[in-house]
Parts: structure tokens; sequence; C-alpha cells
């Protein structure tokens, strides 16, 4: 009978104990539920904007462009941020922002980009603005910027052409020689609609930004940025701006030729059909034309004579030609292999045409004519005892042997690169 009492009572208390348990679950489930409804409120309720400064000793013009962007932000109504990428300032500028409000970011590593990209990892808005110090750009400009972003716009870039440059706020050589140039080239190599790829003021979408995976630290990182949203075909508006002198008490940390070459290397490095596709085509096919004038007998132009040395020129030119045609494809191969360039539907299409057979068939085809002309060269060697020969008669022969020789096996090589990096299809 105790047995029955013991266990009589131990049911009725797990009757007891279930409900109290179910409850407890129940508000822990509930109060998971809100924690994550409020951390949802706090992503929504969030900045839409934040406006990302690099800095470097910048103490004598930080304070005014921070209370600039803090009143625009406030005048137009716009729930933002300003975020300091800090990049080792030793006069003061991380006190001074953080006594104004705005967050600081320490980035330790050098360099424009490095700072930019430790700010914009730091942000939290859904737009970022980026800008400068030296209280040259018009911070009253951000509606502008944001209103594309809002349209639908992932890069908005800022036109100081187009907006006005102040007397005295661009050195002469930026403004009718550096940055028209640069950006001409950018628009002929990349097809970019742009008319300032350099202007440091410019927004974005967070997640575009993300897309582009930009890699460069130095003054480069703006020119990456327009060339990367181009290819990836994002959506890219202008806007007026303006520029005014700079306001810093001492030299900018720009430096004319050292980053004009760093922009103009990373456009070239980027875009291979410029750089070697297509002076490598030229340099192969006029070789070609040469030496195909030049073999059946001497050339005589108002009074010169062109012959075998001509010719031997004429042959090296033509395989030049080819490395830099092989070089700019194996740079195109390792850029989107690499994730630097995207994919390229015309590039795929080729790589399905280049198979390791029709490289090895044309490769062989090369090989078959050199050494077949090679044999016939020493045939006549031998008819002549393998004494002297004509050497303006022989070289028309060796010369194009040993250059088909040459090409073939530089086509097989390139071939077995191709099908090892996967690209053979087929």
């Amino acid at each position: 009978m105790q047995g029955v009492t013991i266990l009589l009572t131990a049911r009725r208390q797990r009757k007891r104990i279930r409900p109290a348990v179910m409850s407890l679950a129940s508000s822990a489930i509930s109060a998971e539920g809100q924690t994550e409804k409020a951390v949802t409120a706090v992503e929504v309720n969030g900045p839409e904007l934040s406006v990302v400064l690099p800095c470097l000793n910048e103490a004598g013009t930080l304070a005014a462009c921070i209370e600039k962007i803090q009143r625009a932000l406030r005048e137009n109504d716009v729930n933002g941020e300003v975020i300091i990428a800090d990049n080792g300032s030793s006069d003061g500028s991380p006190q001074i922002a953080a006594a104004l409000g705005a967050q600081v970011v320490h980035v330790p590593e050098k360099g424009y980009g490095s700072a930019l990209m430790g700010g914009i990892a730091a942000a939290r808005g859904q737009y970022i603005l980026m800008g400068d110090c030296d209280d040259t750009y018009d911070f009253a400009h951000i509606p502008r910027f944001l209103s594309k972003l809002r349209q639908g716009d992932d890069l908005v870039m800022g036109n100081r052409f187009q907006g006005g440059i102040a007397p005295g706020a661009m050195p002469p050589l930026h403004r009718y020689l550096g940055n028209p140039v640069l950006s001409f080239l950018g628009r002929v190599f990349f097809r970019a609609q742009c008319g300032d790829f350099h202007c440091g003021l410019r927004a974005f979408r967070k997640t575009a930004y993300q897309r582009l995976g930009l890699r460069t630290t130095g003054m480069e990182f703006a020119s990456e940025m327009v060339v990367k949203a181009t290819l990836m075909g994002l959506r890219v508006a202008e806007v007026p701006t303006t520029l005014s002198p700079d306001r810093r008490n001492r030299p900018p940390h720009l430096r004319t030729w050292r980053d004009g070459w760093r922009h103009l290397r990373f456009m070239l490095l980027y875009s291979p059909r410029w750089l070697f596709l297509y002076p490598g085509v030229v340099t192969m096919l006029g070789g070609a034309a040469v030496a195909a004038w030049l073999l059946p007998q001497p050339r005589v132009v108002h009074g010169v004579t062109f012959d075998v040395h001509t010719l031997l020129y004429a042959m090296v030119a033509v395989l030049i030609g080819f490395q830099a045609v092989a070089f700019a494809v194996f740079t195109k191969v390792y850029g989107m292999t690499h994730g630097l360039l995207p994919p390229d539907p015309q590039a795929d299409r080729l790589f399905d045409m280049v198979t390791l057979e029709s490289g090895l068939a044309v490769g062989a085809a090369l090989i078959l004519v050199g050494v077949s002309s090679s044999i016939y060269a020493v045939h006549v060697w031998g008819v002549h005892n393998f004494g002297p020969l004509d050497t303006s008669v022989m070289l028309r022969t060796v010369v194009p042997s040993v250059t088909a020789l040459t090409l073939g096996c530089q086509v097989v090589l390139f071939s077995f690169f191709l099908s090892i990096l996967g690209l053979d299809r087929k």
C-alpha cells in the first residue's frame, strides 16, 4: 500500500510539473521570438546612410567636415552615422572626431584604400557615402547621392567637372591632363560611363560594394571601384558636385606622378586587351605581312634595300606578338579564376573553341612545316657539299623554319596550359 501511495503521489506531482515546464518553455520561446523581433527592429531602424571618411592627421579640417555632414543629415531628415577611418593620426584627429559624436575606426594598414575598407567594414548603413577630410567637397550634396541610391542605382559618382571646380581647387596638371586623360582611358578600356573617374565623393549600396571584392590599398582603390562596378554590370550614375580649395595648412597626401601611374597601371592590368591583346595582334600581323613581302626576294624602297636581316626581325615580331596575345589570355584566365574579373561570356566561348585537340593540331602542323623546311634546307646544303651558301637565299628558308618550329611549340604549350586550367570543356 505504501508503494502504491508513493506511485500515485509521484503521478500527481508529474501532472503539476508538466504544465509548469510547458509554461516555462512557452515563455522561453516567446522571449526568443521577442529577442529576434528586437534584433530585426534594430536592423530595420539602423542608419540608412553611413558616411565614411579616411583620416590621416586631418585635425585642421576634420571638425568642419563632420559638422557639415551632421548638418546635412539633420536638415534632410536622414538617419545616418559618421565613421572616421583613422589611419594612424598623431595630431589628435581621433579625439576630435569622438568628441563630435563620430565613430572612430582605427585601421593599422596604411593606404587610402585600406582606410576606406576598414571604415566601410564597420559601417551599419544600407548605403555608404565616402569623401575626404580636407573640406574640399560639399557635403550638402548628400541628398543628390542618396536620391539616386533610393531609385535603385548601385554606385553614384560625383562629377566635379559638371558641378564646378573653384579657382585653385585642382592643380592645372590634374584638371587639364591627369583626370581627363585617365577618365577617357577608363571609358575606352571599360566602357564606363563616368566623366570624373577619380572624384572622391561617391556613394554606393553596401551590398553592391561587398559584391565587388575590392583589393587595392592605395589611391587606385577609386579606379578599382568604378572598373569592377562597370565590368559586373552594376547600375552606375553620376551627379554634379563641386570642389573647393584645400583648407589644410599642409601638403595633400596625393602624389601626382606616383598616384597617377598607379591609377594608369591598374587600368592597364585590368584591361589585358589594351595592354597585351591588341598590341600583340598588331605586332604579329605586321610582322607576318613584312615577312610575306620579303620572302620571295629583297625589296628596294626609295633606294633602301630590305633583305633577310629585316626578314629576321619580322619573324621575331610574329613570335613576340603571339606571346603577347597568349599573355593576354593568361591574364584574363587568372583574373577570372581569382575573382579579380567577372565572368566573360565571350571569353567562355573562345575557350570552348580553343580545345586541347585543336591546339595540338595547329601546333603539330606548324612543327611539321618547320621540320620539313629544315630538312629541305639541309638537303640544299648537302647538294652544295655542305659548303658555303648564299646567305640571302638560304635564310629565306631557315628563318621561317625556325619561326614555325618555335611558334608550333608555343601553341602546344599554350593549349596544354588552358587544358590544365580546366578551360577545355569539350
